[in-house]
């Protein structure tokens, strides 16, 4: 008679050392990634975009007050010349047939705009110079230090813009003298140095506006 302490299958005794649950999972020993991580972003740490920090010229803006002086300073004195050394309306040849001297008065704006309008022309231009050039000394100082293109072109518009007011301002008219044609077929409106510094700053910041300004505030 089988003996009932006997079974098919003898059970063997566990370790009592072994404190592994039975149902635990097997651990991941997947690498973990080489780079940091933001949230969910998966951007390495060292490749993060910053936006770069923009500094105004501040009391730099001093610099540019030096180069509009500049400008002014060659301004009026080319044109003390031009009075004491032309006469009116007479052309002096000095690289023919492209450019003269010729002494010429401007009562109104550019291109002689508004030169016959009776008087109330001379404080309404001299007004709107006026404020230009005030707008042009705040916004040098706001202005990023690292746009040097902007800066200078600001520099050389508030040179010109206070030359021309000085003239209205003394003379009532806006002295001219740089004459510059092909022989007799074509004329451009004769002007002088201040307005060359408003329409080389302006181009300047057109440039930066086109070209440069959004390099800056791109974030890198």
């Amino acid at each position: 008679m089988p003996n009932s302490t006997d079974s098919p299958e003898t059970e063997q005794p566990s370790d009592p050392l072994d404190t592994t649950p039975l149902d635990s999972a097997p651990l991941d020993k997947s690498p973990e990634p080489a780079h940091a991580t933001t949230g969910r972003s998966s951007t390495p740490k060292g490749r993060l975009t910053k936006t770069p920090k923009i500094v105004a010229n501040g009391s730099r803006a001093f610099t540019w007050y030096l180069l509009s002086l500049v400008v002014l300073v060659i301004d009026q004195w080319s044109k003390w010349l031009a009075e004491t050394k032309l006469t009116f309306h007479e052309p002096v040849p000095v690289i023919e047939p492209f450019l003269n001297w010729t002494l010429a008065y401007n009562y109104g704006a550019a291109f002689s705009f508004l030169a016959d309008a009776g008087g109330w022309q001379k404080w309404f231009f001299s007004g709107l110079a006026f404020a230009m050039s005030l707008f042009l000394l705040i916004y040098l100082i706001k202005a990023p230090r690292n746009a040097k293109l902007l800066s200078t072109g600001l520099a050389l518009v508030l040179g010109g813009a206070i030359g021309n007011l000085i003239d209205r301002l003394l003379h009532g008219h806006v002295i001219d003298f740089i004459h510059v044609h092909y022989a007799d077929a074509w004329h451009y409106p004769i002007f002088n140095i201040a307005d060359m510094g408003i329409c080389i700053g302006v181009a300047m910041i057109v440039i930066d506006m086109l070209f440069l300004e959004k390099k800056r505030e791109a974030p890198r």
